[in-house]
């Protein structure tokens, strides 16, 4: 099998949570690989200072402010993206949040913005996206950022984290099936990382002493870690879906 992403250079590619972290990481590995990249964030001002950053890369990176839990910016973002930079080929959903709390005394609102921002701007974002791949004809790509938590409950106090991403792996088939149904040749991955360095892990202000000790001990991942694991899948033959990419640290 041989792995290229030559046919996705001057091609637009649409990346969530991009400010930081894993989606920082995947935008510089596509823009490295030219393509035109709109890397959509609430923090866009640190999307704006990436593409500062990449200016002389083979690709180019523009920033969109979007909040992806709310429906209306993820449709302002899509139609600035159609309007102005073309017809979307890749769609990474990586937007996500996760809040450390209970299901037996947990609060309702952090459960709310987890099933808003995992789930439903996941799907609102790959049915738009959908929608533009088809109306233009092209054989796209939609990767969802998932976790080993979506296939396993582990001991952390995440509370309904877990149950939103086992709702994208269940999406991630469902999509297949439906793409499979209407006859076209869009591809969908589901990336589910271990545990990765990220502000919202190891790196991030709030830690307990409890949960750094804990981190000290076991293996993580790099955030570029992810990133080549969906450049891999995205530089498959167009005959050649991976479905599930899991990636364990050592």
């Amino acid at each position: 099998m041989v792995l290229s992403m030559d046919r996705w250079v001057g091609k637009v590619a649409v990346v969530t949570g991009a400010s930081s972290g894993i989606g920082a990481a995947i935008v510089d590995q596509l823009v490295d690989n030219g393509l035109i990249v709109a890397g959509i964030a609430r923090r866009s001002e640190m999307v704006e200072k990436r593409a500062q950053e990449l200016s002389g890369k083979k690709g180019k990176l523009h920033a969109i402010k979007a909040d992806v839990s709310k429906e209306e910016d993820i449709l302002r973002a899509f139609k600035w993206i159609q309007e102005n930079l073309g017809p979307v080929h890749i769609l990474v959903n990586n937007a996500g949040i996760a809040h450390t709390n209970s299901l037996t005394d947990g609060d309702t609102q952090q459960w709310r913005e987890v099933f808003d921002l995992n789930v439903l701007g996941l799907c609102i974002a790959t049915r738009e996206a959908i929608k533009a791949m088809r109306a233009h004809n092209v054989n796209g790509h939609v990767v969802h950022i998932n976790s080993m938590l979506g296939h396993r409950v582990s001991g952390f106090h995440l509370s309904v984290y877990p149950a939103s991403k086992f709702a994208v792996t269940a999406l991630t088939e469902t999509l297949r099936q439906e793409l499979n149904a209407l006859g076209t040749k869009i591809k969908v991955t589901s990336v589910s990382p271990g545990l990765v360095a990220t502000e919202a892990t190891t790196l991030s202000q709030k830690l307990s002493s409890e949960r750094k000790k804990f981190y000290d001990k076991i293996p993580i991942l790099k955030d570029e870690d992810v990133a080549d694991g969906v450049i891999y899948a995205l530089s498959t033959p167009e005959h050649v879906q991976v479905h599930e990419l899991t990636i364990r640290p050592l």
